[in-house]
C-alpha cells in the first residue's frame, strides 16, 4: 500500500481539478465583468491582473474598484474590503477537523473562496486523508487560474464583447448573484439550515433595501450563523444532529 501513495496524492489532485470545473461557469463570468468595470474605473489592465491574483476576494473586489474609483480615503476602502471579507473567520473552524497536516496549507488557503468552500465541506469528508490536500490544491488552483483569466479578458477584450453583444452587458452582472444562489438553493435540506438561510437572507434584503449595502454581507453572515447555532432542533442524528450536511 506504501507504493500507492504517489498515486494516490496524483488521483486527488486530478479529482479536485475535475470538480471543480463546475465553478467556472459562474467564475468566468464574474471575472469578465470585473475585468470590465476595473478599467472603465481607470485601472490598468496590469494593475486589474495584480488584484485579481492577490486579492482574489470577488465581491470585495468589486467593491475596492468602485471605491478607489470615487475618490474613498484608502484606509475606509482596505477596512469595508476586510471587513466583507470576515466571513473566511466562519469557514476555517467547519474545515479544520478535515485538513490533514501539511506545511502547504497557510498558501492554500489563499485559494478559499466562498465556493471551493462550499465544495470543500461537501468532499473533504468523503476522501481519504491522503487524497486531501491534493484535493483541494487542485479545485482551488483551477477556480484560482479561471478567475484570473477571466479578468484579464475583461480587462482586454470586456468593451468589444459587450459592444458585439449587448446582451452579455446585461448578464454578467447577474453572474455573481446567480453563483451564490446556486450554492445557496441545494443547503434547503433541513429545518435549521433553511432558517439560517433564510434569516441570512432577510438580512441582507433588509440592509441592501435601507442603503447599508457594505456592510450586508458581514451583517447577513453573522445573523445567518448565529441563528444556525442557536436552533436546536430535537433530534439525535442526522445532519441536523452535528450541524454537518
Amino acid at each position: 500500500m506504501a507504493g500507492t501513495r504517489p498515486t494516490t496524492a496524483m488521483s486527488g489532485w486530478w479529482l479536485g481539478l475535475r470538480e471543480a470545473l463546475p465553478l467556472l461557469g459562474g467564475y468566468i463570468p464574474v471575472a469578465i465583468s470585473f475585468g470590465l468595470i476595473s478599467t472603465q474605473a481607470g485601472f490598468s489592465t496590469v494593475e486589474t491582473l495584480v488584484i485579481s491574483t492577490l486579492i482574489y476576494a470577488g465581491a470585495s473586489q468589486f467593491l475596492f474598484v468602485g471605491m478607489a474609483a470615487s475618490g474613498s480615503p484608502l484606509w475606509l476602502t482596505v477596512a469595508l474590503t476586510l471587513l466583507i471579507n470576515l466571513r473566511h473567520l466562519v469557514y476555517a473552524p467547519n474545515l479544520a477537523p478535515w485538513l490533514p497536516q501539511s506545511r502547504w496549507w497557510p498558501w492554500l488557503m489563499h485559494g478559499l473562496t466562498d465556493q471551493v468552500f462550499a465544495l470543500a465541506h461537501i468532499r473533504l469528508p468523503q476522501l481519504p486523508e491522503s487524497q486531501r490536500v491534493g484535493w483541494f490544491f487542485g479545485a482551488a488552483l483551477l477556480a484560482w487560474l479561471s478567475w484570473i483569466a477571466g479578468s484579464l479578458l475583461g480587462a482586454v477584450g470586456g468593451e468589444w464583447l459587450t459592444s458585439r453583444w449587448p446582451l452579455l452587458g446585461e448578464v454578467m452582472p447577474f453572474a455573481l448573484p446567480a453563483l451564490f444562489l446556486v450554492l445557496v438553493v441545494p443547503r434547503f435540506t433541513s429545518r435549521r439550515w433553511a432558517a439560517a438561510l433564510s434569516i441570512s437572507i432577510a438580512a441582507a434584503l433588509v440592509c441592501t433595501l435601507t442603503g447599508l449595502t457594505n456592510i450586508a454581507i458581514p451583517l447577513a453572515a453573522a445573523c445567518g450563523a448565529l441563528c444556525f447555532y442557536l436552533i436546536r432542533l430535537p433530534t439525535t442524528h442526522g445532519p441536523e444532529a452535528g450541524g454537518k450536511p
